[in-house]
């Protein structure tokens, strides 16, 4: 959420927080492209990481109930950059620090490429720091492919994916090599959210918790215990998971949480608030 004058709303910030907490959500990804992370100056990404950790542990403190914060951050070119972006961001908390995979290999250049790039960034970041991976869209989406999983379980350091190749036989695969593992694997597809739990995934990490978080919340919950039901839920979402690409996000996330009562500025600095 932004000021009027463009600035981050981190009071704002903190209110949103309080209300995926209280709708029931597991986790927050804090510093990802729904934060617009290509266009906030590294000071920001970090202020605005330490905010939602230090609130959220604040609620966990006071209710008792464990709420994970994630956080990625890292948007340079080089090596270097990103080592002190993720350096920076662990420094302000967070349960996972997040690699965004296009980052290392910014020129979709292969697996070699890829793995050596990881390597320099694991050299170099805290060794107690849990790591996991995103398949950010922007700028390319570059997909983890078997190789890099299995090297990844290998380092014994990544605990987290947010999966976006939106494709469950793809998604089973991965399951299938993560199984039994400490890495767990978050959909961020909504249409193949069901499908996807079924072959072992472990949740839901996509936009559409910004407007209905409780659905996502029982679906990962019960998909088992309710079958019938979950396919019902799976139908619903299913359908108005096309929000994500037929409407002008995040404008339509910050309009949803005025009307949910945190009101909030009709701005975003990565399109024009007239969309």
């Amino acid at each position: 959420p932004y000021s009027e004058n463009g600035a981050i709303d981190y009071e704002t910030a903190e209110k949103y927080v309080e209300w995926y907490y209280s709708r029931g959500c597991n986790g927050i990804f804090a510093i990802c492209q729904s934060s617009e992370i290509f266009n906030l100056s590294l000071e920001e990404r970090v202020k605005l990481n330490r905010t939602v950790w230090e609130k959220t542990k604040e609620y966990e403190k006071r209710n008792g109930k464990k709420m994970t914060v994630i956080s990625s951050g890292h948007v340079s070119d080089s090596t270097d950059d990103q080592i002190y972006e993720l350096c920076s961001i662990a420094d302000s908390g967070t349960d996972a620090l997040i690699l965004i995979t296009n980052r290392l290999d910014l020129n979709n250049e292969g697996d070699d490429v890829w793995i050596a790039n990881a390597e320099k960034l694991l050299a170099a970041l805290p060794s107690d720091v849990n790591l996991g991976l995103y398949e950010c869209p922007y700028p390319y989406k570059r997909l983890v492919t078997p190789r890099i999983l299995n090297w990844c379980l290998e380092t014994g350091r990544f605990r987290y994916m947010k999966d976006t190749c939106c494709d469950a036989k793809i998604i089973a695969e991965r399951n299938k090599i993560l199984s039994g593992s400490q890495f767990k694997l978050l959909n961020a597809n909504c249409q193949t959210l069901l499908d996807s739990l079924k072959s072992g995934g472990h949740g839901y990490s996509g936009i559409m918790c910004n407007f209905h978080p409780e659905l996502y919340v029982w679906l990962c919950n019960n998909y088992d215990k309710e079958p019938q039901k979950a396919e019902l839920i799976q139908s619903l979402i299913g359908t108005v998971g096309f929000i994500e690409t037929g409407l002008p996000y995040p404008l339509t996330a910050k309009y949803h949480m005025t009307l949910e009562g945190i009101p909030t500025n009709n701005y975003a600095r990565n399109r024009q608030s007239s969309e």
